[in-house]
């Protein structure tokens, strides 16, 4: 739920699950056949394990991070990994690189510009859920365009600040 002064967008597990399914669809609608999935780790793995299984194609990881200050609200340096997570082989052929945002569009454009320079790359598009207004990135496919670029609360974010013994407690009786 986007709050009345568009700063801040509440997800819940029902929503997020909803939104990556018609991000799914949009895909499938375009008609574009792929031949692997690229996630970036950790904001993309959750849509990217969906969109592996409703396509039926391996999934890659490269982990990517850029927030660091102010739990997780500045950003800060891009760190991109040097090495790809494949299940078996490179990574190659037409390549679907999956993200849950674009924030500020940083991140998704070096990462494009990075793949733009493998050669066994044939062909790269990319799938978020959200892409903001203040992007400078634009993603081919994306299920919601968020004109205020407001500040995404997802579902799992409940775990950043849990602890085991956190977690714990909840399973006392």
């Amino acid at each position: 739920m986007l709050t009345d002064d568009g700063k801040h967008l509440y997800v819940s597990w029902d929503e997020y699950h909803m939104l990556t399914e018609r991000l799914a669809l949009k895909i499938h609608a375009s008609g574009w056949e792929f031949d692997q999935i690229l996630c970036l780790a950790r904001g993309g793995m959750r849509p990217g394990d969906v969109l592996s299984r409703v396509f039926d194609k391996p999934l890659g990881i490269m982990s990517t991070s850029s927030y660091r200050a102010e739990a997780g609200t500045i950003q800060g340096r891009l760190d991109i990994a040097k090495y790809i997570t494949m299940p078996k082989g490179e990574l190659a052929g037409r390549v679907l690189l999956v993200d849950d945002l674009a924030d500020s569009g940083v991140t998704l454009k070096a990462v494009v510009e990075r793949l733009r320079g493998m050669p066994a790359i044939s062909e790269l598009r990319s799938a978020v859920i959200w892409t903001k207004g203040v992007s400078s990135y634009t993603p081919d496919y994306y299920v919601e365009m968020l004109e205020t670029s407001p500040w995404i609360h997802q579902p799992f974010e409940e775990y950043d600040d849990m602890r085991p013994d956190a977690l714990a407690k909840k399973f006392v009786v």
